[in-house]
């Protein structure tokens, strides 16, 4: 499973934290608890640590998996995800993520499925499982 502050920035990123909001209300508490998000981990880890290099490199471009992927390392490498006040902060802005119209989607985006007989869809596309179970005999 990712990091919830992985998942939390990728989709506040996606949904476009840094691209202008903060005029209406909603918005505002948006990008409050993305900065809440990105000072804590500031303060908690040093304005220079690699995991703030990382959420800088990911804001250059929010889309790009190996940037995502440099920041899921970086954040369990610097166990910011076991921080109380890194999760809180994280758990805070996927709140107001989901608050934003079409929020859950950009959160969805950002997640990866693992396991068996799963199936994800992506950009309003389908999927479907299909299972070779054995049919009982009648």
């Amino acid at each position: 499973m990712e990091p919830i502050t992985l998942t939390a920035i990728a989709a506040a990123l996606t949904a476009g934290v840094t691209a202008g909001f903060g005029q209406a209300a909603g918005e505002s508490l948006f990008a409050d608890a993305y900065g809440r998000l990105k000072a804590t981990l500031k303060r908690k880890f040093g304005n220079d640590s690699e995991v703030v290099k990382a959420v800088d490199n990911l804001e250059r471009k929010p889309d790009s998996e190996n940037r995502q992927g440099q920041l899921e390392e970086e954040v369990e490498a610097a166990g910011a995800d076991q921080d109380p006040d890194v999760r809180r902060a994280a758990q805070e802005l996927l709140e107001q993520v989901r608050a934003q119209p079409g929020g859950e989607a950009h959160i969805q985006k950002t997640q990866t499925a693992i396991g068996s007989n799963i199936a994800q869809a992506q950009d309003h596309g389908t999927a479907t499982v299909s299972s070779n179970q054995p049919k009982d005999k009648e």
